[in-house]
This record gives C-alpha cells, structure tokens and sequence, in this order.
C-alpha cells in the first residue's frame, strides 16, 4: 500500500543488509516514523510493545527477529533461547509460534556458519507468502462486496469493521481490509464503519489512517454504535480479522468483536472472518475454554494518548485517579455467530468440515 505516493510493506531489511525496519504503530496517525530493530531484543520489545502488531505482522517480525539473535551467536543454544524469548511476547496470536517454528525448521539443518543467510531467507519467504496470502484473501472477500453491491445497485455497500486488520496489521494489503481495497479500486461503492476499538483505539488511529490515505470513504464510530447502526438498516455486513481461529471456527478477535458479532447476528447482518491459514490453531476445539487471552497493562485503559490543538503529543489520564482498570486484549466469538470464514483458498462455513474442505490436507493431522 502507499503513503503519500510510496508504497510501503509494514517490515523490510534495510539497506545494511542485515537490519529491519519497520513502521512504528505507536506514532500513528499523527506521526509516521519508521523504527531499525539490530538485535532479537529489539525485535521482542517491538511485538510486546505494540510497535508492530497483527497476527501476521508480529509473525513476521518474530521471523526477522530470530534472524537478528543468529547474527550475534548462531548456537542451539542460543537459537533455542531466542525462540523462547520471541513466542513469550504476546500469548494469543497463534502465528508468532508458527512463524518461529517455520524458521527453526529452515535454520536447523545447517551449520551455525549458514544459518544466517538460511534465516534470511525463510524469513523473506514468510514476508513473501504474507502479501500474496492477504491479496487472495482480498480476492475472495471481493465476491461478498461484489454480491452485495448487485443487490442494491447504485447505492453504497457499508462495512463494519473492528480494530485494525489492514496491512498494518500484515505485511501488505492486509485481511479484512484488503476485499474493501479491492472494491474501491473497482470502483465500487464501499463505505466503512470504523469502530474505534477502545482501548487501544487502533481502529480510530490505525484503519481509518490507512483508509483515509488509500480514499475509501469511512466514519469512525464509537465501539458502542454498531449495534445503533445494524438495527436502522446502515450495515451491509461485517469483516473483521482474527488473531486464532480453531479447528472448529471459533475466532478471538480484539476485545468487543464478540459483541459486534451478537448484534450482528440478532440483525440479520453478515458477519465475515477474514483470515491465512496460518492464524488457524488446528490442535483447539473450543475457543473460550482454550484460547489464551492476553491481559494487559490498566494504563492502556486509564490512559490516552492524542494531539493537542497547538500539535503536541501528549498523554493523558481520563479514569478516575486510583481506580483499578482490567485490560482484557481479546475475546472470542463462537463459530456459530460467524456466517463465513474469508480465506486465501475460498469462503469456508466456521466449521471443522468447512476448514477442512478448503485445506484438505489437515484431514487426520
């Protein structure tokens, strides 16, 4: 995607060779700053910082960090240390561990002298298969804008989505928002509604960036107004992303998905998962009871961060003093609130049959 004319991924080597970039989340919308990782530990605070965030993202740059710990020491021991340190980072994205575990099988075989350019390599290839992934997904998700539009031709398709799974959140192109791409630059008419996705607010900050530089036309909502909406006709259909899916269609999603989806559901309003096969958890069958969801720090609650009108950034408290805050990251809508999952090789039911008819090959694995 581009910012101002220049495309960008969300992650690259920089011209070193050896160092990564990558587009420092925390900064937007109001500043776009790129950050260089040299070492794992860069790359470990980056993902539990929320430098970068999105599954396929924090997977991504996992693969970048084990890279960076095998140029400091290219040791079993030490590739083992910095597996364990990177998967520690953020719990619930499923793709960190699929990613580590695809580049220790890349790396293993070799002698620590090749393991370097090994590394690289599979991690390149990760990114790579990243952006395609996502654009097929875009592919895919484009049939559903597409039928709605025929339905009611003319007048404007309205998305809702929730939080940030934009290529932001990817490599490139991104899952949830790339169909809505895909639709814009068809020259169909797509309207989205931007949840602004409280606490965090990476809808308000992250999504409604991206698409207001892309042109697509949107409105940031409060969280609390898509139910509103939904009742009153103004949503078409809902696409969101997910950071696990389970063997049986469940999907955790930021926190507040799980209630969309219930409104959703009682309106009779469609409501998509856009995902790559890799944030599929094929060893889970019940998302609430086995999905571990992350907790994190009350500040993100109590605290916000914005622009005043002479422009400084700053941060402020807007909870009562000294009352405690509990910062849940994530919840889980259950398969059956899910009317399809939106995947690189097609649109699957959120069911174990429905996953396995598109990835066959997972059948007794």
């Amino acid at each position: 995607m581009k910012i101002d004319g220049v495309h960008y991924r969300t992650i690259w080597v920089a011209e070193d060779g050896w160092s990564v970039e990558v587009i420092d989340q925390t900064k937007l919308p109001h500043q776009f700053v790129t950050l260089r990782l040299r070492t794992a530990d860069d790359a470990a605070r980056a993902i539990k910082d929320m430098v970068v965030r999105g599954a396929p993202l924090i997977g991504a740059t996992a693969a970048y960090g084990l890279c960076l710990a095998l140029r400091d020491d290219a040791s079993d021991a030490a590739l083992h240390e910095a597996y364990a340190m990177l998967a520690a980072t953020r719990p619930t994205a499923v793709n960190l561990k699929w990613a580590l575990d695809e580049m220790m099988k890349a790396v293993k075989p070799h002698g620590a002298n090749a393991r370097i350019e090994a590394a690289y390599a599979a991690a390149a290839k990760i990114c790579d298969d990243d952006v395609e992934i996502c654009r097929s997904i875009g592919v895919q998700g484009l049939k559903l804008i597409r039928g709605i539009a025929e339905t009611k031709p003319g007048k404007t398709v309205n998305v809702l989505t929730h939080c940030n799974a934009g290529w932001l959140a990817c490599v490139d192109w991104g899952t949830a928002l790339a169909p809505i791409y895909m639709a814009h630059d068809a020259g169909l008419p797509v309207h989205v509604w931007v949840d602004e996705t409280r606490p965090r607010n990476q809808g308000a900050s992250l999504t409604a960036f991206e698409l207001g530089r892309h042109g697509v036309p949107h409105t940031i909502i409060p969280d609390n107004a898509g139910g509103h909406l939904m009742q009153h006709g103004l949503v078409d259909m809902c696409i969101v992303g997910t950071d696990r899916t389970t063997a049986t269609g469940d999907v955790a999603n930021k926190i507040g998905t799980y209630l969309k989806a219930l409104a959703a559901f009682d309106n009779g309003v469609p409501f998509y998962v856009a995902l790559p096969h890799t944030t599929i958890d094929w060893t889970l069958d019940d998302g609430v009871a086995e999905i571990p969801i992350e907790q994190r720090s009350p500040h993100e609650v109590t605290h916000m961060t914005g622009r005043t009108a002479e422009g400084e950034i700053v941060t402020v408290e807007i909870s009562a003093p000294g009352s405690p805050a509990a910062n849940y990251g994530f919840d889980v809508t259950p398969a059956r609130l899910v009317t399809g999952l939106v995947t690189e090789r097609g649109i699957a039911a959120a069911t174990r049959e429905g996953l396995l008819a598109l990835y066959p090959e997972r059948r007794g694995g």
